[in-house]
């Protein structure tokens, strides 16, 4: 049973409104660079985008993302996109015979995964309640999904898409219960989006609802250290099947807990920012964000 009413993701929102301010021109700032980071634009250009002047957009942009305007900017280019495919072969190769995720994931979220039975995600999430709740990132507005048993689903909306991300997300599980509870559903985005919170000892727990198939994908893109990136022909030859690298995008495509389950770190050939759920522009902000917090 899918549980659907009137949403409004700032109602009953424990973020007084000079926060959501504040989380819209970080959104603003991050979507102008984004898009226009060929011509490199002075921190000016980027201010004038965000409605901040440029010593607000610099102290602002820190606070948010823990990055400098110009640290996020350097980032984003084709080049470091073509770089991350470095030896991406042996370094899933070193993770997968270690049973690690190689040294960059010291400065990666720390992940304990699970997965439901081939059962439970047949039935479409039959007898599961999942909560939701709406709340901001530096990639748009989060939508968290949540289980009794941790993290389910993760997606992203900017603003006036928030009730499609949602349906989005609940066509996945059509007959499980959703309850809107965006004060249970905080503390996981905390953990989320605040590198402090990644933290070996109390690990992020996750519960991946898929196919076989699926799932052996997403416990893959979790062995992509933070800062690296493989092709999708990659994971498939690590999958034993070497000749599937469509399927394995589209399984990566189908990736419901985004960011998390590190979707944006699988690139096309030659390090084409190809094939995002998302949208192109967030996942160029997604690796750049981690490249900046990488160095």
């Amino acid at each position: 049973m899918t549980v659907t009413a009137s949403i409004d993701p700032h109602r009953d929102s424990a973020l007084p409104a000079a926060a959501l301010r504040d989380y819209d021109s970080v959104r603003r700032a991050i979507a102008f660079m984004s898009q226009h980071w060929r011509s490199q634009p002075p921190i000016e250009a980027v201010a004038e985008a965000a409605a901040l002047t440029p010593d607000e957009l610099h102290l602002l942009f820190r606070r948010w993302a823990g990055l400098t305007p110009k640290a996020f900017l350097q980032a984003l280019t084709l080049d470091y996109a073509k770089n991350l495919l470095r030896d991406s072969a042996s370094v899933l190769d070193a993770a997968l015979a270690s049973g690690l995720s190689g040294p960059g994931r010291l400065h990666d979220l720390f992940v304990s995964h699970e997965a439901m039975s081939p059962g439970e995600w047949k039935s479409g999430g039959a007898g599961l309640l999942l909560t939701y709740g709406f709340h901001p990132s530096p990639f748009g507005t989060a939508v968290v999904i949540a289980s009794p048993r941790g993290l389910t689903g993760l997606a992203f909306a900017d603003p006036g898409e928030e009730a499609a991300a949602l349906a989005d997300m609940q066509r996945r599980w059509p007959r499980a219960s959703y309850q809107h509870d965006d004060a249970g559903t905080a503390a996981l985005a905390q953990r989320v989006f605040d590198p402090a919170r990644w933290r070996a000892e109390q690990p992020l727990r996750v519960v991946l609802i898929g196919s076989d198939f699926e799932i052996r994908v997403w416990q893959t893109l979790l062995k992509i250290p933070m800062g690296r990136a493989v092709s999708y022909s990659d994971i498939a030859g690590h999958l034993g099947a070497a000749k599937a690298a469509r399927a394995v995008g589209a399984a990566v495509g189908r990736n419901p807990i985004s960011f998390v389950v590190p979707c944006h770190r699988a690139l096309g050939k030659g390090g084409a920012l190809t094939g995002y759920h998302w949208g192109l522009t967030r996942k160029q902000a997604m690796l750049g964000w981690e490249a900046g917090h990488s160095q």
